[in-house]
């Protein structure tokens, strides 16, 4: 389907280009960037619009929400079919898509991360139409970086608007608890320096790491961060394209100290999801939780105030990187409404769309050119680090590896979480990669 070299050239150009052009100083909107409409022309249409996606939490809807507003202010006719399925990184959302696709019941848009879920699972079958025309008409060919469009293209097509971008290997943590017990957190964290930290906590009581893996994803995008703080950037990108493999000495390092990690976690870590173990932490249940900055949007829905309530680090051993998720909608092949999906499209490619999402929802936006100053500390912070350090892909949402690999891995999570077997953990995914197509 995609094989490594794909994923690799694709990789590079990321690394290269987006360092490049994200997040400069802001700057006026390009000539193709349209005003609202107005008038006649904002009242015209009606009918419905159905958006399929899995954002449910507190911080979630509330961004999501604020896409609807954005859209409902020009398209007041519109009713807007909010089809949401719970489920942490569309855990559960992605089987009921698919069945629905399957079965000839197409939604108008669903979300959907650039990469391989959309490349593989949704233009390869044929599911969407791109939406190429619309980059030409709203001029965003200009601020929407080339190595982002590349991730969201086939065949010289384009078939994704990009809403936000993510910084999955985020650190949260509740700065008056560790205050209470005389930890402070510096600029970075290293492995050892948590694992410290992790005794002091637990000796005095304390449960250091929240993890909520009813989805068990949480559990494996723990591992997936901690494996990057133990390899580093380069050897981590190398497990895409089949240079590195699973079972080599310090990829099974990386997985034996996610099992100490996971020594030190809530014991209801599996009733838990990964939303409400970031309450957990607000609430003084533990200390530290590993989460992309979606948690950064729970915060805030708490109104908890950034360096006052809660602080954040890369992932212990991540400073440097960038791991990139970033979500975005589709035009469905078949969808019921098709120009109000468009129209969706038009908008939350916009850049007073993408400034009203981003702050509620923790992630940054996907154009180049959104004011700075509507955005708070920890937005500033992962806009610096998405200019200059290492951009890897995510496996857990979808752009590393295909979908095959993905479940294999939340399976091989599931077992390791009980046994933390790290050969058997090690041979469950160099199998998996093989099978895929990009492991040696």
């Amino acid at each position: 389907m995609f094989g490594k070299r794909t994923l690799s050239t694709g990789t590079l150009i990321l690394l290269l280009a987006l360092v490049m052009t994200a997040c400069v100083a802001p700057q006026a909107a390009p000539a193709g960037e349209q005003a609202a409409p107005s008038g006649e022309q904002a009242q015209a249409g009606g009918g419905k619009l159905e958006v399929f996606s899995w954002w449910t939490s507190g911080g979630e809807a509330a961004a999501l929400q604020a896409l609807f507003d954005v859209y409902s202010a020009r398209y007041p006719n519109v009713e807007i079919i909010n089809a949401t399925v719970a489920g942490g990184g569309g855990s559960a959302a992605r089987p009921v898509l698919q069945t629905r696709l399957a079965g000839g019941d197409v939604p108008d848009t669903w979300q959907v991360h650039p990469g391989y879920e959309l490349l593989g699972q949704y233009v390869e079958p044929g599911y969407v139409e791109p939406v190429t025309s619309l980059y030409q008409e709203e001029g965003w060919e200009a601020v929407v970086p080339e190595a982002l469009r590349a991730m969201m293209t086939k065949d010289g097509e384009l078939y994704q608007v990009t809403v936000g971008v993510h910084r999955g290997n985020g650190f949260w943590y509740n700065k008056k608890l560790l205050a209470e017990n005389g930890i402070e957190i510096g600029a970075t964290l290293s492995v050892d320096e948590f694992f410290a930290i992790a005794e002091q906590l637990k000796a005095a009581g304390v449960t250091p790491l929240c993890v909520g893996d009813s989805g068990i994803w949480a559990s494996a995008q723990l591992f997936e961060n901690t494996l990057l703080g133990v390899i580093g950037p380069e050897r981590y990108n190398g497990l895409w394209d089949g240079s590195v493999r699973f079972d080599e000495p310090d990829v099974k390092q990386a997985m034996e100290v996610y099992g100490r990690m996971l020594d030190y976690q809530n014991d209801d870590h599996a009733a838990l999801s990964w939303d409400q173990a970031v309450k957990k932490l607000m609430d003084g249940g533990c200390a530290f939780n590993s989460m992309g900055d979606w948690a950064y949007g729970e915060f805030v829905n708490a109104g908890k105030v950034d360096n006052e309530d809660f602080g954040w680090v890369s992932h212990p051993g991540t400073d440097g990187s960038f791991m990139i998720v970033a979500d975005g909608f589709v035009l469905g092949n078949g969808a019921p409404n098709r120009e109000n999906t468009i129209n969706w499209l038009r908008v939350i490619g916009g850049k007073e769309a993408q400034e009203a999402f981003n702050p509620l929802k923790g992630s940054i936006c996907a154009r180049t050119d959104c004011d700075r100053a509507k955005f708070g500390p920890y937005h500033n912070w992962s806009m610096d680090s998405f200019a200059k350090d290492a951009l890897v892909p995510t496996v857990v949402h979808g752009s590393a590896a295909p979908a095959d690999f993905q479940q294999a891995l939340n399976d091989a999570v599931t077992v390791f979480v009980v046994d933390k077997n790290v050969d058997a953990f090690a041979n469950a995914l160099v199998a998996a990669a093989q099978s895929s197509g990009f492991g040696r």
